[in-house]
């Protein structure tokens, strides 16, 4: 004990150094006088060093004492004392100069208090010594625990790691005073975990005392305690807990559990189908947990794949099974870690092995060609009937069922019982040269049993069709053309096929040996045209026809008859042919010109004939009776058939119609088509004379039959009246009350005329073009 005091008092010696300063200063320093006397008087101040140990449970604690030198203890002297605390946390007796804490300190929250004394003599009220400063030190107790402050702790340690891999460090703190013994000093000590795990006592780092696996266990919770005064009687501790988790090492193999797994398979699966799984187990985890399969089999006849979700080996058919040839396979499988580690190579040494038996189930299966496919030749223009090939396919069952063959996707030929292919039809190179045909086969035992393979005709060339020109010419010759000149030269094609490159041979005809034109041949399937005479005339023959024999080198050769068109120009003293060409140019440039006119017109025919028909709509309706000396221009609808006559007055009352169409008379005409039915029954009543009325309808009806431009065709003639003739009343059905039709025939009685107009001025357009 009396150690830990001398240590407290050591250690507080540079804290109160400052001080002990400050009071040496002091008894020098200058005291201001009162105002008006000029003295220097000496500092008297005289006290210790305060401490107060913290946490003190008193009401009341002494803590030292103030004292001036200049006291003589006659109490006239009065002690004060200001500063933060003064007051509240420290007290002092006025006359002695007794210090207090009157309240529980905690150095933590405040080791030191700077306060200022003052002294003052009752009997003047003046300051006997002037204030200074002192400190109050809050001295330290052990009254807090360690605590790791960075809790929770959290480690990875790879399994089978060797003694003494570090592990984790961890830290506490104690909030006591570092300085005052041993109130922070900690040590570490392990409370669980033993025996795999072991700490440092001084610096908290934890190690590995033995070889884990994680495989038997891969977490460890771990329990440290911290406590200070080195581990001291009254001592206060505190604990955290570490997790360690235990990584994977590949330290484990892959082992099948099962030494056979049994498989099936269907003959009849096509290649590459999964026909079942095995399973192997890897006690590792994540990548060390990957695995490959593989498999020994002579046959070639299976594969294994690795599923890299689930671990699993995938067997599948590499080649095709038959039950006849072969029912059951026994093979072997491995299977190995993806990726070893070359220091963990002594924990696969060895591959895990197990062996599979696949037994292959029989199915009946669809007829089988001897070959994938076939290839056939036959010369074209062949009889119906012949010969093309045979195809052949054969029953894999043991049943052998009889086949049957039928050609799809073809009309050329046709296939027996005996899979022999005919022609059906006449063949042509030139227009197909290769058949793909599709031939079935079917047995006959089991109809829903099929299969097909393609079948490829070549049909082979003959010489059967003529060369003939390249392209169509057509030649101009100036008529000032001199003897041998060159006008054109051609070249011919040939649409067989030739072993050989084709070659052609030109020729004149023979009634053309004496012909105004010879032909020269180049030897290479050109020729060209020359004059055989000094002049041409236009007059007496614009064109010559010049028959030209070409002839192939096919097998039998083959000769055609071509016919060569040659124009003569009246060409430009150059003599150019261009000219020529120009000028029948210009020509067909002028006749298309002309047609473009007449379209154009049409056009513009056609749209002033809308905006015409719009434009009348908006008119107002013109008198109702036109002067006699204006142009209609209109045809008339002849009405051969007037009924019965008086015969028909049994049918309806003649009265009860002029008395119906008087009242209707007097309604309001509201639209165009009104008007017309109004002005109809109107002629019921009124009208001119019956002799008038006749010469206006002559009239009219010569100015129709004289106008050259009238139509071939009847149209629709209109008057303002009909007269009073029939008891009838108007035969026209413009009048006919049950009438739908909505025409404005306003501004038809003005469209006729004009509309024929156009059209003959328009047919004499034409006519002049032409």
């Amino acid at each position: 004990m009396n150690c830990c005091l001398l240590l407290t008092f050591m250690l507080g010696i540079p804290l109160l150094w400052p001080f002990l300063i400050a009071t040496e200063n002091s008894e020098t320093e200058e005291v201001k006088p009162p105002e008006g006397i000029h003295f220097r008087v000496k500092r008297g101040w005289m006290w210790n060093q305060f401490f107060v140990p913290e946490e003190m449970n008193k009401s009341s604690h002494h803590i030292g004492q103030l004292r001036s030198d200049l006291d003589n203890g006659n109490n006239s002297f009065q002690y004060k004392l200001l500063g933060a605390g003064a007051g509240n946390i420290f007290v002092i007796d006025e006359r002695t100069g007794d210090i207090y804490a009157v309240q529980k300190l905690d150095r933590e929250e405040q080791s030191l208090y700077t306060l200022r004394a003052q002294v003052i003599d009752t009997t003047t009220g003046r300051a006997v010594e002037p204030e200074s400063e002192f400190v109050i030190r809050v001295s330290d107790i052990n009254d807090n625990e360690p605590k790791f402050l960075d809790e929770p702790y959290e480690a990875i340690v790879p399994e089978m790691s060797p003694e003494g891999t570090l592990v984790i460090q961890v830290t506490a703190s104690d909030a006591d005073d570092p300085s005052s013994g041993n109130n922070a000093r900690l040590l570490y000590s392990l409370l669980q975990g033993q025996p795999y795990f072991s700490i440092e006592p001084t610096t908290g780092v934890i190690r590995i005392s033995s070889k884990m696996d994680r495989e038997l266990q891969d977490e460890y919770w771990v329990i440290i305690q911290a406590k200070d005064m080195i581990g001291l009687p009254g001592a206060l501790s505190g604990t955290t807990s570490v997790l360690i988790t235990l990584s994977d090492i590949n330290d484990n193999k892959p082992i099948f559990k099962d030494s056979l797994y049994r498989l099936t398979v269907s003959e009849s699966v096509p290649i590459g189908t999964s026909i079942g799984k095995i399973m192997a187990y890897d006690n590792d985890i994540g990548e060390n947990a990957e695995m490959d399969y593989s498999i020994e089999d002579d046959s070639k006849t299976f594969d294994i794949i690795t599923n890299n979700e689930t671990q699993e080996g995938i067997v599948i058919l590499r080649k095709k099974v038959d039950f006849e040839h072969q029912n059951y396979y026994h093979i072997r499988a491995k299977v190995k870690n993806r990726q070893v580690d070359e220091q963990l190579r002594i924990y696969h040494s060895e591959a895990s092995t197990t062996f599979i038996k696949i037994q292959v189930e029989d199915v009946d299966e669809p007829p089988v060609f001897l070959l994938p496919y076939y290839i056939f030749e036959i010369f074209e223009g062949s009889p119906l009937g012949s010969f093309v090939g045979v195809v052949s396919a054969i029953d894999p069952d043991q049943r052998n069922s009889p086949i049957g063959y039928s050609v799809t996707r073809s009309k050329m030929f046709s296939i027996d019982d005996n899979g022999t292919i005919f022609t059906s039809n006449p063949l042509d190179r030139e227009i197909s040269a290769w058949y793909n045909l599709s031939v079935t086969a079917t047995e006959k035992y089991d109809v829903e049993q099929i299969s097909s393979v393609p079948v490829y005709v070549q049909v082979l060339n003959i010489n059967d069709h003529a060369p003939e020109f390249s392209e169509y010419y057509e030649i101009y010759v100036c008529e000032n053309a001199a003897s041998g000149q060159v006008i054109q030269t051609i070249s011919a094609v040939d649409r067989d096929e030739s072993v050989e490159d084709h070659h052609f041979y030109f020729n004149l005809s023979m009634e053309e040996k004496n012909s105004s034109f010879i032909i020269i041949d180049n030897q290479d399937n050109t020729a060209v045209i020359l004059t055989n005479r000094t002049g041409f005339s236009l007059q007496e023959e614009p064109v010559f026809y010049v028959s030209i024999l070409i002839t192939d080198n096919g097998i039998p050769p083959l000769t055609s008859t071509n016919t060569l068109t040659i124009h003569i120009c009246d060409c430009d003293d150059n003599g150019s042919t261009q000219t020529c060409s120009n000028k029948d140019l210009m020509l067909s440039m002028g006749f298309k010109a002309e047609v473009i006119i007449a379209i154009l017109i049409c056009i513009i025919i056609i749209f002033g004939f809308i905006f015409l028909i719009l434009g009348l709509k908006q008119r107002r309706k013109e008198t109702l009776f036109p002067e006699k000396g204006e142009d209609f221009r209109e045809n008339i609808f002849r009405y051969d058939d007037e009924g019965g006559g008086e015969e028909d007055t049994e049918a309806f009352d003649i009265v009860e119609l002029r008395s119906s169409a008087a009242m209707r008379e007097r309604k309001a005409r509201r639209t165009p088509r009104a008007e017309i039915r109004s002005l109809c029954r109107q002629s019921l009543q009124v009208g001119p004379d019956s002799a008038i009325f006749r010469k206006f309808i002559l009239e009219k009806l010569e100015e129709a039959d004289t106008d050259p431009c009238a139509p071939p065709f009847d149209s629709l003639q209109t008057y303002a009246f009909e007269g009073t003739g029939s008891l009838a009343g108007s035969l026209s059905s413009l009048g006919s009350v049950v009438s739908d039709q909505d025409e404005n025939y306003d501004y038809l009685n003005e469209l006729g005329p004009r509309f024929k107009r156009l059209a003959c001025m328009f047919g004499s357009a034409m006519q002049s073009n032409n």
